[in-house]
């Protein structure tokens, strides 16, 4: 990126009065060292918020991503560490704004992770394909991370 920074128009303004997003997370892209997925999350709620709009936003982390959901043990135990879950406090914060945090039960059930496992208030669904397939028949937006 340039140290220069230049004049930035926004040709296409984009406003919104209800926002349903379901982001179906199966693994993880940064932007540095914060997962690209919860930075897009952070993103779209504050614009929610400087929207005002009513909104339902779910996030459904699954496959290689299912770890951002796990308490500091599981967390430890699944990577191989001893520094707990680095996500942890950007999950709280999402979910303390509205964001419905969930995670697909097939994920949880190859890893050997049971609700005990998982940060405070996150659901375990059927699985990822079913939870989001559900979802856009209900009229969310499908959103792929």
């Amino acid at each position: 990126m340039s140290k220069t920074e230049s004049a930035l128009f926004i040709d296409i303004p984009v406003e919104l009065q209800e926002v349903k997003s379901v982001h179906s997370i199966g693994g993880l892209e940064f932007e540095g060292d914060l997962p690209a997925a919860l930075f897009h999350l952070q993103l779209i709620t504050t614009d929610i918020a400087t929207w005002k709009a009513s909104s339902d936003v779910v996030v459904v982390f699954h496959t290689n991503a299912g770890h951002v959901t796990l308490d500091d043990a599981a967390y430890n135990s699944s990577r191989n560490i001893a520094t707990g879950n680095p996500y942890k406090r950007l999950v709280a914060d999402l979910i303390d704004i509205g964001v419905k945090v969930e995670l697909c039960g097939a994920t949880a059930k190859v890893n050997g992770w049971g609700n005990a496992d998982l940060l405070p208030r996150i659901k375990i669904n059927l699985d990822a394909m079913a939870r989001t397939i559900q979802l856009v028949q209900q009229g969310f937006v499908k959103i792929t991370e």
